[in-house]
């Protein structure tokens, strides 16, 4: 059961070491759109009435371009909710929740909101972003981080004769070097979701996200070797062309599943209580 995490826009609670955004501009804005795509003729209605002309892509990238706003709430609050900490061996149902909270507790504060007809009409503009901006952080392996290196931020690498960290590859480096608008790589990923992948990604469970993610983690690291090195600062893990071709197929899959999980998840917010 998830515990969750009351906050205020106003109230700042301590904000900690976050990682880097998951998937960066393109793989949200891919997620979003293929969520629009797929969700109900009544939350298509629901988001209008909450985002006006707006739309799932252009809202899918708020949460990080907010980054920078010397609000207390971006400034003190919102980091942590941006990823889940599950130590390796652990199952989601042994998470714990930090006092500041998580992306998980982030997540059912946000549907809250969205729930609430009480709730102002900007409230709800807030939390329908991070709600979108966050299915899609939950199925990026390395937001579901194992506590002991920031999501893969501090694992160094040579990424084509270019030193960055592990996070930013999966976050942008891969996604980048196909050279697609998100709309292309959109359209590309949609013609390969079919109808039995729709029904079997359906799902608006939030820890059988977390639950893919941390197990995918585990294994995307670079090992040590001749080929990959150390990845530290001083010896940085050489990752390149055969690194990609392992794991795009991965990438591109997490892409469709956030897409499709993010409409049976906005269907469900929105379905009549």
């Amino acid at each position: 059961m998830i515990k969750t995490v009351t906050f205020s826009f106003a109230a700042a609670v301590l904000l900690t070491s976050a990682p880097a955004a998951a998937w960066g501009p393109t793989g949200h804005r891919v997620t979003a759109e293929i969520a629009e795509d797929n969700v109900s003729g009544r939350t298509r209605a629901e988001v209008a009435a909450i985002l006006g002309t707006e739309g799932l892509p252009e809202g899918s990238t708020w949460p990080d371009e907010q980054r920078s706003n010397p609000a207390p709430f971006w400034q003190e609050s919102a980091g942590p909710f941006h990823y889940v900490t599950l130590p390796e061996g652990r199952t989601v149902d042994q998470l714990e929740h930090p006092p500041e909270g998580d992306a998980l507790t982030a997540l059912e504060s946000f549907t809250a909101i969205l729930r609430d007809d009480a709730a102002s009409q900007e409230d709800k503009a807030l939390a329908l972003r991070f709600v979108v901006h966050l299915v899609s952080d939950l199925h990026m392996p390395l937001h579901a981080g194992n506590g002991t290196d920031r999501g893969g931020n501090d694992v160094i690498v040579d990424w084509f004769d270019e030193v960055t960290n592990l996070h930013w590859v999966w976050d942008e480096g891969m996604i980048l070097r196909q050279q697609l608008s998100y709309s292309e790589y959109t359209e590309r990923l949609e013609r390969r979701i079919g109808s039995e992948e729709v029904i079997a990604w359906w799902d608006a469970d939030p820890d059988i996200w977390v639950a893919e993610s941390a197990t995918l983690r585990d294994r995307i690291y670079p090992r040590t070797s001749i080929e990959y090195g150390l990845g530290t600062a001083d010896s940085p893990a050489m990752i390149g062309y055969r690194y990609q071709w392992t794991w795009m197929p991965t990438v591109e899959q997490r892409l469709a599943q956030s897409g499709i999980r993010l409409a049976a998840y906005l269907d469900w917010v929105f379905a009549e209580q």
